[in-house]
């Protein structure tokens, strides 16, 4: 059966005395599907709003207002490291193997957890980075300065590179700070949108490949955090004044895209909220995550609750868990092993601490697979020259091929065959040519000879 987890962190004391809940928790493994239960609980964190990462092997929590990251290992349920970094932590995000963290002084730092390799760029914004999210290809950070900036992940991570890295492109049509951003999984240029959410009350879609801003949304009060649908069909949005919004992208009266009628400079102002919390009891929303199918929306509040939203009727909100502290992220965990990264064959089962500078870097991580053919699959080119004595035979076949290409393309200097037949056209074409010899070597005698005459009347 297909179980569906979330990560929840805290940050701040105990709101209450509570027995039932140990008192150096800090983040808590909950199962969703089938039935909610708390699976883990890791301990001695304090993490603030969108600094909390989630791979299938490792938790990664920035601590608040501090510049170390804590490392738990999920399999031993218990923290593996703690990294310190050179300024105080403000985000963070995860892309595969590759953590990226957003400082208080305005810097994007890059850290590959297999090999410790560290990138860090230039304070590419005046204040600090308050959000970050990631794709295969891009990413998105947000700062208190009002701005957002597309980085180009192949470019970060280049090896050997010696320019100074900058971003790929900014996003300025806010004019607050950037309270949160979401995007899509896409990587098709067309559909590569983002949306950020600022204290201008505000959120802007865009395509961030190309930097337009296709829509702003304008809410009554500034919003606090927001996610996207898995399909990218809907926002969700949740402000200062307790409310949620959803906002449908592309229903009868499509925002964006080509069934839109209205320009991409109109605003659209939202007032219906589908949900809504009292301010004192629970407190505004202070982080949403949507579930894998999509129909179910999760918020965390500072008193601790964690509610649940069914999406697919819009009704009141259920409790799932009360964690007596202020609920700062929600992150779900892929619900299929496929959706965290196709063919990968390799996870990290420790992480290699950061280090600056040149050097050699060892790639660590675990099989996760016997790379020798499995049962029903065809064997990889891997296990072909690892169990075949000498050179497989389709190696040996493409390699005849590509000389027999060669020696194809080479010009021919060979006489055809029917020339060749032909011995009275050949003996004509050498007598002819003989001929031409001797009119040639006639002609240069007589050259020779008028030469030396005049040369004997110059000296006269």
């Amino acid at each position: 059966m297909i179980t569906e987890s979330y990560f929840a962190s805290i940050s701040g004391p105990p709101l209450a005395n509570n027995t039932a809940i140990a008192r150096d928790a800090g983040i808590y493994e909950h199962t969703l599907h089938p039935n909610h239960s708390t699976t883990a609980v890791l301990k001695k964190s304090s993490v603030p709003r969108n600094a909390l990462a989630a791979s299938p092997t490792h938790v990664f929590a920035a601590q608040d207002d501090k510049s170390t990251v804590h490392v738990y290992a999920r399999p031993k349920g218990s923290q593996e490291a703690i990294v310190t970094f050179s300024e105080r932590i403000r985000a963070v995000a995860l892309q595969d193997d590759v953590l990226f963290l957003g400082t208080q002084e305005g810097r994007l730092i890059a850290w590959e957890t297999c090999t410790g390799r560290q990138v860090s760029t230039p304070a590419c914004h005046v204040q600090a980075i308050s959000c970050i999210a990631t794709t295969p290809f891009h990413i998105i950070t947000g700062s208190d300065d009002s701005n957002l900036n597309v980085w180009a992940l192949p470019r970060l991570l280049e090896l050997g590179s010696t320019a100074e890295h900058e971003p790929e492109r900014s996003l300025a049509d806010h004019r607050a700070a950037i309270t949160s951003v979401a995007v899509t999984t896409s990587i098709n240029p067309d559909t590569s949108l983002c949306v950020s959410a600022s204290k201008d009350k505000s959120c802007v879609i865009w395509n961030y490949t190309s930097g337009t801003a296709l829509r702003t949304i304008l809410l009554p009060s500034h919003p606090l955090c927001i996610a996207l649908d898995p399909c990218a069909r809907a926002v969700y949005a949740s402000t200062e004044d307790g409310s949620l919004y959803a906002v449908e992208l592309f229903d009868d009266k499509a925002l964006i895209g080509p069934r839109s009628d209205e320009d991409s400079s109109m605003a659209v102002q939202v007032s219906a909220a589908f949900g809504a919390v009292s301010p004192t009891e629970v407190g505004p929303a202070s982080c949403l995550a949507v579930s894998y199918d999509g129909t179910v929306l999760l918020s965390g509040h500072p008193r601790g609750q964690i509610l649940r939203w069914d999406l697919s009727t819009r009704t009141d909100s259920t409790e799932l868990a009360n964690l007596n502290a202020a609920v700062t992220n929600l992150v779900f965990t892929p619900a299929l092993p496929e959706a965290a990264g196709p063919g990968r064959r390799t996870a990290a089962a420790t992480v290699v601490k950061p280090f600056m500078g040149s050097r050699t870097y060892n790639y660590t991580a675990q099989l996760e697979s016997d790379m020798c053919e499995d049962e029903g699959q065809s064997p990889t080119a891997f296990s072909k020259m690892l169990t075949t004595k000498g050179l497989p035979r389709d190696f040996l076949e493409v390699g005849i091929m590509a000389f027999q290409q060669q020696q194809q393309q080479q010009p021919s200097t060979v006489i055809p065959e029917s020339t060749a037949a032909g011995g009275s056209e050949l003996e004509e074409l050498r007598k002819e040519n003989a001929a031409l010899r001797e009119v040639i070597a006639e002609q240069r005698a007589l050259q020779k000879k008028t030469l030396e005459k005049y040369l004997g009347s110059q000296s006269k």
